[in-house]
C-alpha cells in the first residue's frame, strides 16, 4: 500500500483461474455460470494469469504477489496435474526456450513434459516456479477460521458472495507446496533469522553452491502485529527490499487508493485493511485462551453449531499451522 512508486502488485490473481476460468479446479461456483460471467474472469487460465503478471514486471517494477495457495491445487488432495494452459502453451514455450538455448534442434523438442513431475503437487511447472521468490504468511487457525467464516455470513456475504467451505482453510495445500519448495532446492536450506535451523551442510559457504532457491522466509501474523518494524525490517532482508519505516504507514490518500483498486474484485474481505491507516505494534501479546474459552467466543458469536464447525476446521489445520511455524522468523 506504500510502495506503489517501487513495486507493483498483483492481489490473488490465481483465485481467477481457479474459480472462474475454464480450467477451474474450485466446485464453488460449477453450477453458477452466470456469477462466473459476471466476474469478469469466466476465460482466465492459469496461462492467461502468468501472461497478465509478465505484463506487469514489464512496467519496470518489482512485481510483489500476494495469493493464497490452494489456488493452485484441485481440493480435498484430488490428484493435480500440470495445467492444461501451462503444459501447451506456457510450458512448452519455456522448454523450447531452453531446448534452443542447449543447441537442440527443432525435431527434438516437445511440449512441457509434465510426466517428468510427479513429486510437483500443484498446477504449475517448475520451471515456472523457479521464476519466483516464494515467502509464506500464516495465522494461527483459531483466529483466521473464524474471520474466513464471518465474511461467509450476513451482512458480509451479501458483499463476498462466498458460503462457508472448510476446504478453503488452504494449510494443507501450503504445507505440501512449502516441503516441494523446500525439498527440491527452491527455498532453503537457510531459515531467515534462524540459524539455529539452516542444515549443518549450509554452514560452509562451498556447499552452498549445491542450493539454487532462496532462504525459507515464514511470517506468523502474530509475530508480526507484536513487532511490525522488526518483523517487516527482517522480511525486506530476506526477500532483498530496502526496507523504510514508512511502510507501516499507509494514510495517504494515494495509498487508499491503490489498495481500493487492487482489493476490488474480492469485496468485503478486505474492509478492515482498507479501515487502517497502518500497523501499530500491540501494547499487549495476545493473552492465551483454553479450548473451552475458544468454543464459548464462537458459540456467543456465530452459534452452537457454527461453533462446531469453526471448531472442527481448526483442529484439522492446527498441525500444518504448527508445522509451519517451526520454520517462522523470530525478532
Amino acid at each position: 500500500m506504500t510502495q506503489h512508486d517501487t513495486i507493483q502488485c498483483v492481489h490473488e490473481p490465481f483465485g481467477d483461474a481457479f474459480y472462474y476460468g475454464p480450467e477451474r479446479l474450485s466446485t464453488r461456483f460449477a453450477d453458477d455460470e452466470q456469477t462466473r460471467l459476471n466476474s469478469g474472469f469466466s476465460k482466465a487460465t492459469y496461462g492467461s494469469v502468468l501472461e497478465g503478471i509478465k505484463r506487469e514486471a514489464s512496467q519496470g517494477k518489482r512485481v510483489f504477489i500476494k495469493d493464497i495457495d490452494y489456488y493452485l491445487f484441485a481440493p480435498d488432495r484430488k490428484p493435480t496435474s500440470i495445467a492444461p494452459s501451462l503444459r501447451s502453451a506456457t510450458g512448452d514455450h519455456l522448454s523450447r526456450e531452453t531446448a534452443r538455448a542447449n543447441g537442440c534442434t527443432q525435431k527434438e523438442l516437445s511440449p512441457y513434459p509434465t510426466s517428468d513431475e510427479p513429486e510437483n503437487p500443484t498446477v504449475m511447472p517448475r520451471a515456472i516456479q523457479e521464476m519466483f521468490h516464494f515467502t509464506f504468511l500464516i495465522r494461527d487457525p483459531h483466529y483466521s477460521v473464524p474471520s474466513y467464516y464471518r465474511c461467509t455470513i450476513p451482512p458480509l456475504r451479501e458483499i463476498t458472495n462466498f458460503y462457508y467451505d472448510p476446504l478453503e482453510a488452504g494449510y494443507d495445500e501450503l504445507r505440501r507446496h512449502f516441503d516441494y519448495l523446500k525439498e527440491t532446492g527452491l527455498v532453503g536450506p537457510h531459515v531467515a533469522t534462524r540459524p539455529d535451523l539452516s542444515s549443518p551442510e549450509a554452514k560452509a559457504e562451498s556447499d552452498l553452491k549445491k542450493y539454487i532457491g532462496h532462504e525459507i522466509c515464514v511470517v506468523d501474523a502474530d509475530d508480526l502485529l507484536d513487532a511490525p518494524a522488526a518483523m517487516i525490517e527482517a522480511f525486506c532482508k530476506s526477500v532483498g527490499l530496502q526496507y523504510d519505516p514508512r511502510m507501516l504507514q499507509w494514510n495517504r490518500e494515494i495509498d487508499h487508493a491503490v489498495a481500493n483498486d487492487k482489493f476490488d474484485k474480492w469485496r468485503g474481505f478486505h474492509d478492515d485493511a482498507l479501515d487502517s491507516e497502518g500497523l501499530q505494534a500491540r501494547t499487549h501479546k495476545r493473552a492465551p485462551k483454553s479450548e473451552e474459552e475458544f468454543d464459548i467466543e464462537w458459540s456467543a458469536k456465530y452459534g452452537e453449531e457454527a461453533a462446531a464447525m469453526i471448531r472442527k476446521t481448526v483442529v484439522q489445520n492446527m498441525p500444518d499451522y504448527l508445522y509451519l511455524k517451526q520454520f517462522a522468523m523470530r525478532v
